[in-house]
């Protein structure tokens, strides 16, 4: 019995696995980003120290028109994940205004492993609504880039 569960077994091992494959060598991890309309630029900015797995973190957003004006009065909301594994962040990070200027405050970001992570912010504003998806790729503290 235990000859018929080995095949099995080791198929699904392979595809789980496979999944934690490498990320792809093009992956665009820039930090400025217009949206998928063009109705806004976001940049992101990363806590100043590459964020340790399974901590709290915050990122600063900064939201402008094309033109370069600053977003005030957003709401936006995160989403993401790892693409290579199919799941989503462990956490359900807020967005809230910080200081003015189209300046955000992303709370509650956790990373759970390392690997490819996106980062889906949907941005809402009498303007419009519009969406940017960043990549980030979380290492060990030790072998962080």
């Amino acid at each position: 019995m235990i000859r018929y569960l080995v095949a099995p077994l080791s198929l699904v091992a392979f595809i789980v696995t496979a999944g934690c494959s490498t990320p792809p060598t093009d992956l665009d991890l820039s930090l400025k980003h217009a949206t998928a309309d063009g109705k806004y630029v976001v940049t992101l900015q990363p806590p100043t120290a590459p964020p340790a797995i399974n901590q709290m973190h915050a990122w600063g957003v900064l939201v402008s028109t094309p033109a370069g004006q600053p977003v005030s009065g957003a709401r936006i909301a995160v989403d993401g994940g790892m693409p290579q594994h199919g799941h989503g962040l462990p956490t359900r990070p807020l967005v809230r205004p910080a200081g003015g200027d189209g300046a955000y405050l992303l709370e509650g970001m956790k990373f759970s492993m390392t690997g490819w992570w996106e980062i889906k912010l949907a941005i809402q504003t009498p303007a419009g609504a519009d969406n940017v998806t960043f990549n980030t790729l979380v290492s060990n503290p030790s072998t962080a880039r």
